[in-house]
């Protein structure tokens, strides 16, 4: 397993933009799919999107195609969240996983999660 830590949330205006980032500790991060969730209160939580370990594989759900793009580091150990055109519907926690399989897709077996960050997007 891989410790995940999520920070870049914040309190953004519908339309703008935030970053998010998941710093991971352990050697063999570049071997794992990573993958972005939120939850908000009373809701089951959400997969957003996924990057493959390799970085040439993303997946993204449908509410966030188009706006919300995924990247990775590698030789950071981070992988990325970049949310532009934000709705208040976007608000959420958001936490990245782990996927030991590699794939990063909505699928993925996740068996490491980080804490979570708060994003709001105000009307």
């Amino acid at each position: 397993q891989v410790q995940l830590v999520e920070s870049g949330g914040g309190l953004v205006q519908a339309g703008g933009s935030l970053r998010l980032s998941c710093a991971a500790s352990g050697r063999t991060f570049s071997t794992y799919g990573m993958g972005w969730f939120r939850q908000t209160p009373g809701k089951e939580r959400e997969f957003v999107g996924g990057i493959s370990w390799s970085g040439h594989t993303t997946y993204y759900a449908d509410s966030v195609k188009g706006r919300f793009t995924i990247s990775r580091d590698n030789a950071k150990n981070t992988v990325y969240l970049q949310m532009n055109s934000l709705k208040p519907e976007d608000t959420a926690v958001y936490y990245c996983a782990a996927d030991y399989t590699g794939r990063g897709s909505s699928r993925s077996p996740y068996d490491s999660w980080g804490q979570g960050t708060q994003v709001t997007v105000s009307s």
